[in-house]
């Protein structure tokens, strides 16, 4: 029996949103959360844009796309993480997880020390992956606040040791 495991058999490729894999992944996920969100999809949809995304990882196993994400600058210390997804026949693999931390990586490469980010309650697998990758749930911030189904979360960056 072959077990999979993300760190073995996945490439990460670094690019931007103008990835066709990316743009690929983007659209199931848009169809997943306009069911999910229901009446509340076209708010969510206005922030999610992906026009000029410079940070986007996209994960293939065995060369066949697997997993998105992408972050952008939140602050002067923080990235948000957006666009996570990974298509119904690969989860519960550990993918998100391992997609995320090589985003968190990149981030602290580049100087960050934080991340944010906003998923919603109709998504508790992705509340659930976030906490156990030690995100903090913190009030919801900007164009989130007062806004019942979004769920916001921090983590802050190790910093690498010289």
């Amino acid at each position: 029996m072959l077990i999979f495991e993300p760190d073995r058999f996945m490439i990460f490729l670094k690019t931007n949103s103008q990835n066709s894999d990316f743009q690929s992944l983007v659209k199931l996920l848009d169809a997943e959360l306009k069911i999910r969100d229901g009446a509340e999809h076209d708010f969510y949809h206005q922030f999610n844009q992906i026009d000029h995304l410079n940070h986007v990882i996209v994960a293939y196993s065995n060369d066949i796309p697997v997993a998105c994400g992408a972050f952008k600058p939140f602050d002067s210390d923080s990235v948000e993480v957006k666009r996570m997804y990974v298509p119904t026949e690969f989860r519960n693999k550990g993918i998100a997880s391992a997609l995320l931390k090589e985003l968190e990586i990149w981030a602290g490469e580049l100087g960050y020390t934080a991340c944010v980010l906003e998923t919603g309650t109709n998504q508790p697998e992705a509340i659930h992956m976030y906490g156990k990758n030690n995100y903090t749930r913190i009030p919801n911030y900007g164009q989130y606040e007062g806004k019942e189904m979004s769920v916001c979360f921090k983590k802050l960056l190790s910093i690498p040791s010289n």
